[in-house]
């Protein structure tokens, strides 16, 4: 049985990891010089740990683990928490407050009130890189928090890659685990649903990026959409499990 690790103390570890220099230089670097719209504001600059519902140490904890890819270099990177202070925030938070996963539909700094229901947020990255693209060397280094995140959350029934990349990290550790066998076994598709026996159900979506959703690849209905899936979902896992 593998050892359920505590999520505050490892969300502490998060924080502090400087594994990979050149996101480190980076998110310190955008953190000083900042963008002209918060210049006035104080940037967190630091790796972004997993953010949780209320409770987290509670036995039955959440469902859902949304997984994106990394925080914006003037959003997460600026407020310190994950999805907040940026479009992408504004776009996923919203379509979460319509689905019962989150109280309100805003998410602009750490101390707005906002608070997950049933859900945990978490990123294949937890650092700000340079033009949104981890090396594969950097999303690697942050693979163990991913899989430590795994099982501090030992009740999920659910997980939402958001995008390619976050996908990919999620199939990796399944792999790891015996879940699966080929990466290639789960090809990422908008609304793609993958069970399994004894791993979380894996859903896919594409990321809430500007380029997804000024593009209208994504659309708030497709969004809503994915998530309402999820809740169904973790419904139905629960009630299998007798949970």
């Amino acid at each position: 049985m593998r050892h359920k690790p505590d999520i505050l103390a490892l969300n502490d570890r998060i924080i502090r990891c400087r594994r990979c220099p050149r996101l480190r230089e980076h998110c310190e670097r955008v953190s000083a010089e900042k963008t002209a719209r918060y210049r006035d504001l104080a940037y967190w600059g630091k790796p972004v740990a997993n953010l949780l519902p209320p409770g987290p140490g509670k036995a039955e904890g959440p469902g859902l683990l949304i997984v994106g890819l990394a925080p914006g270099a003037h959003g997460a990177n600026r407020t310190g928490r994950m999805f907040t202070g940026d479009r992408s925030g504004d776009f996923l938070y919203l379509a979460m407050h319509q689905a019962g996963l989150c109280n309100q539909p805003t998410s602009t700094d750490r101390d707005d009130g906002l608070t997950l229901i049933d859900t945990a947020i978490t990123s294949a990255c937890h650092c700000a890189p340079p033009g949104n693209r981890p090396t594969a060397c950097e999303l690697d280094r942050c693979s163990g928090f991913l899989d430590q995140t795994f099982d501090a959350l030992a009740n999920l029934k659910v997980v939402l890659s958001l995008g390619r990349i976050a996908h990919r990290s999620v199939l990796g550790l399944y792999r790891k685990r015996g879940h699966v066998q080929r990466l290639n076994q789960c090809p990422f598709a908008h609304g793609a649903v993958f069970r399994f026996d004894a791993a979380p159900a894996l859903l896919c979506s594409y990321h809430p990026s500007q380029q997804n959703t000024f593009t209208g690849r994504l659309t708030p209905a497709m969004l809503l959409d994915v998530l309402s899936k999820a809740r169904e979902l973790i419904a139905h896992r629960r009630g299998c499990d007798g949970v």
